[in-house]
Formats: structure tokens, C-alpha cells, sequence
């Protein structure tokens, strides 16, 4: 009997001794940093030696608990080569294979088949385990009480594992909490900070808060967008700071910043002295935000230094300039004579004197445009003519359902006139290419100049009967005769529909 035992010690020692050198060996040369299963198979290990020992002394020494050392002998030797087994499948075979198998997974499946060669071995011993859970019942239920959190953060856990909601490797965020997801366990998920911090969540606790997964759009990739804030005083226009910061931030790629879609400039609201502005771009690098986002400010500042448009003072800085008759008059003389050079450039005011001029200039009202803005339609009831100072305006025609572009003005060009003077619709529609400077002249304001001197309004409707002559000319040919007659029903039909429009005197 003892040469039997003996056989046995000897067999489960070199079978359990190699699976432990077999394992080992594998795990440090994929892991070189240690494998947990190391650990806990070293512990199986040590108990079955100790079985065997013990099983040994009470051998020699005639005792009656040689069947419970028997048993922890076999448990030890079954735990052992399960361990191992589950090792060789998890940490080489399934990678080898390109089969990625979650951790919890794994401790599952090493759990379930860890109870059913438990309960193998000890039916093969000779021991009724349902017998003793049977008798067992209220510890059973006072265990069961004393696990409900744990049992509930192992659901958890199942549940974020196999629904995909939360992956390792994902960026979250939890409350104030930031940081990527670093493992998924039975009891928690591990979460990894930028500050280099490890923070433990119940898994219970995940599955009840609202978590967001940062960087996840269904079919596109993992970017982020960010905002990057600054302020800028409100005497530079909104279009030149946007032109300005967007041409430079898609002018050359910046680490980790998506190219699609690509950095914009809005600008988001009015505050008491600022405008407030905020560059958005897609952060493809989620632990890389800070670094980023200083870039992102570097390339702003310095784009802004280029257009001369300098980052906004504090709201509380105060401008102190002494004020009086004579700085006063010199800014009205300084917009005035702004206003007289907008007004030489248009040939129906030619006929007009010095004074008419100045009662004209201080009627003009400034008219910005922003670009793409439509600055009057086709069609339209609009009585002002415009003066550009700035930019460029496209002038379309519609027709058959076809809008046609024939014409592009610039600085020192007018519009409109015919709507001011004859009220005639718009002929065509103009629509600002750039952002527009404009000055608008209403129809009641050229109105009081011509009824104090309705002299001017035959060499007025004389010009426009030249223009309008002239291009039906170029369109229909006509010989010098024909252009001589036509010129002269348009000087008598223009004066007349001025007169009726304006309320002039016959």
C-alpha cells in the first residue's frame, strides 16, 4: 500500500512539476513582466505538495484522514494542470491565432471549468458536494447577503463586457472624471487618468450612471472635437478675424488635428467689449489634448499678429481721450470728406453743385455686407442707389429659371439708380463675392435736393438715357440714326417717369 502511494507522490510531483516549468516558461517569454496566473498556480501548486506530504506522514504514521489528504492531493494536481492548460490556450494559443479574448471572459472560463473539476474530483473521492450545500442552506443565504454588492459589479462587469458599451482602450468620462479605460475586472474598471492616476469604478456604479464614451461616432474614426476660446475688440470686423485665423489653421497640417473635417472659426457671441471667438478642431489623439490645444493657440496668435488684429484688452481697461469743438470738427470733416469722394464717382451727380453734394454726403448711411449676403434682388422694390467702397459685388440676371452672372463691380462703382430715380424694380440681383463696404442713398434724401432745384433733372435724365441708349446699341446694332432718335424718346420718356416718381414740377 505504502509502494502504491509512494508511485503516486511520485507521478503527481513530476506531471505537476512540469506544467508548472511549461507555464512559467510561457508566461515569461510573452509576459516579461509577470502573469498573474504565475501566482495563483504557484498557491495550487503548494497545496498539493503540501497534500502529498501530508498524505505521506499519514501514511507512515497509521492515521484515518488519509482519504482528505488523498483528495486535497488530487485537487491540487487538477488545479494545477487547469491553470496551466487555461494559460497556454489564453496567453499563446488564441493570440497567435489573432483572437483577442477579454480578461473577464477568460476568468470565467477558468472559474466554471475550475467547478466542474471540482465537483469531478470529489465525486470521484467518494464526497457528495450537493449534499452538503444542501445542509448548508442558511450559510448559503448569509453569504449570499453579505455579496450582494459584489455580485452586482460582476453582473455590471458581464453586462458592460459583452453589450460593448465600454471598451478597454476607450476614453471616458465620468462625472469630473477624464481618463482612458484600462481594464474591465469582475468587481471594477480601471480607470487611467492623464495626471498618471488609477481610479478604481464599481462596476455596479457604471452601469447606473450616465458614462460618456469620448471620441466614438458610429463609422467614423475616434476624434474629438475641441474648442479653443480668445476675444477680439469689436472695431475689427467678424469677417476679417474668421478670414484670417481659418486660412491659418488650414494652411499646414497640425499634429494629431483631424484634416476632416477641418478646423473652422466661429465667432459665438457679444460680450460688453468683445467679441468672443472660438477655433474647433477634431482632436485625433484623445491623451494628447493639452499639447494640442497650446498649438492650436500658437498658430491662432500668430495669425492674428500677421492681419494686425491684436487679442482683446480686459473688459475692464478703460480708453480716456479728451474730447472737444475741435477734435469733433475735425472727425466730421475727416467722414464728411469720405462721403463727397464716395459721391464724385457717380456720373448723375455731376450736374449737382458743391452744396447739393454736401446735403447728399451728410444723407448717405453706411451699409456693410457681409460675403455671400444678398445686397437687393431681382424684382425687388428698393429706392436707393449703393457706392462701394470696399470689396466686390456680383450682378445676376435671372431668366428661364437661370440665374446669370454679367457682371462683377468693385470700389468707386454705383447701383441702383434707375430704382432711385425712376422707381423702377430691381433690374438684376447683387450679391456681395467679398465682405462689402457700402454707402446707401434713399430716395427721399436726392428727392429734397431736386425740389429745390428741379433744373437738375434734365441733365440727370439725360445721362441715363445715354447709358440705357448705349447698351441697346451694342445689342441691337443700331446705325447712328437710329441711335440719335432712340436717345431722344429715352431723354423725354426718363425725364417724365423722374418727375412722376420724385413729385417734380413739369
Amino acid at each position: 500500500m505504502l509502494e502504491a502511494l509512494i508511485d503516486e507522490v511520485q507521478r503527481s510531483q513530476t506531471l505537476s512539476a512540469i506544467a508548472l516549468v511549461v507555464m512559467t516558461a510561457l508566461a515569461q517569454r510573452l509576459a516579461p513582466h509577470g502573469h498573474r496566473g504565475i501566482r495563483v498556480l504557484s498557491g495550487f501548486m503548494v497545496l498539493h505538495l503540501l497534500g502529498v506530504a501530508g498524505a505521506m506522514i499519514m501514511r507512515l504514521t497509521a492515521t484515518d484522514a488519509l482519504d482528505e489528504a488523498r483528495l486535497i492531493v488530487h485537487l491540487g494536481f487538477a488545479w494545477v494542470v487547469l491553470l496551466s492548460s487555461a494559460t497556454i490556450v489564453f496567453e499563446v494559443i488564441l493570440p497567435r491565432l489573432g483572437v483577442g479574448v477579454l480578461r473577464l471572459v477568460e476568468d470565467i472560463s477558468v472559474a466554471a471549468l475550475g467547478i466542474v473539476v471540482t465537483g469531478f474530483v470529489t465525486s470521484r473521492s467518494g464526497y457528495d458536494l450537493t449534499a452538503l450545500i444542501a445542509t448548508s442552506a442558511v450559510v448559503t443565504a448569509v453569504i449570499g447577503l453579505s455579496l450582494q454588492d459584489t455580485l452586482g459589479n460582476t453582473l455590471g462587469g458581464l453586462t458592460l463586457q459583452f453589450d460593448g458599451s465600454i471598451r478597454v482602450d476607450d476614453w471616458v468620462k465620468i462625472g469630473d472624471i477624464t481618463g482612458r479605460v484600462a481594464e474591465i475586472r469582475w468587481r471594477y474598471t480601471a480607470i487611467e487618468t492623464r495626471n498618471w492616476e488609477t481610479i478604481l469604478f464599481p462596476n455596479g456604479r457604471l452601469v447606473k450612471e450616465a458614462v460618456i464614451v469620448i471620441g466614438r461616432r458610429g463609422g467614423q474614426p475616434r476624434q474629438w472635437r475641441r474648442w479653443v476660446w480668445f476675444n477680439v475688440d469689436f472695431r475689427y470686423p467678424p469677417s476679417r478675424v474668421i478670414e484670417a485665423v481659418q486660412g491659418a489653421m488650414r494652411g499646414a497640417p497640425l499634429d494629431n488635428v483631424a484634416a476632416t473635417p477641418p478646423p473652422n472659426c466661429v465667432l459665438m457671441d457679444f460680450h460688453e467689449s468683445v467679441a468672443r471667438y472660438a477655433v474647433r478642431y477634431w482632436l485625433t489623439d484623445i491623451a494628447a489634448d493639452d499639447p494640442t490645444d497650446g498649438a492650436v493657440r500658437l498658430r491662432l496668435y500668430a495669425a492674428l499678429e500677421r492681419a494686425g488684429i491684436p487679442l482683446a484688452l480686459p473688459a475692464h481697461a478703460i480708453f480716456m481721450t479728451e474730447d472737444n469743438s475741435k477734435r469733433r470738427e475735425r472727425k466730421r470733416a475727416a467722414d464728411h470728406q469720405k462721403r463727397l469722394d464716395a459721391l464724385k464717382n457717380v456720373p448723375i451727380f455731376e450736374p449737382l453743385t458743391g452744396d447739393e453734394r454736401d446735403q447728399l454726403a451728410d444723407a448717405l448711411i453706411h451699409s456693410p455686407f457681409a460675403r455671400g449676403e444678398v445686397m437687393t434682388r431681382q424684382g425687388q422694390q428698393a429706392h436707393w442707389l449703393y457706392c462701394i467702397l470696399e470689396g466686390q459685388v456680383s450682378v445676376r440676371v435671372a431668366a428661364d429659371g437661370l440665374e446669370t452672372e454679367v457682371a462683377v463691380l468693385g470700389p468707386g462703382e454705383v447701383f441702383g439708380e434707375m430704382s432711385l430715380l425712376t422707381g423702377e424694380p430691381r433690374a438684376a440681383s447683387a450679391v456681395a463675392i467679398t465682405d462689402v463696404e457700402c454707402w446707401r442713398l434713399e430716395k427721399e434724401a436726392f428727392q429734397v435736393v431736386l425740389r429745390s432745384k428741379p433744373e437738375f433733372a434734365g441733365p440727370i435724365a439725360s445721362l441715363l438715357a445715354k447709358r440705357r441708349v448705349g447698351l441697346l446699341a451694342a445689342r441691337e446694332k443700331l446705325d447712328e440714326t437710329q441711335k440719335s432718335n432712340r436717345l431722344a424718346e429715352e431723354q423725354v420718356d426718363m425725364l417724365a417717369r423722374m418727375r412722376r416718381f420724385l413729385g417734380l414740377p413739369s
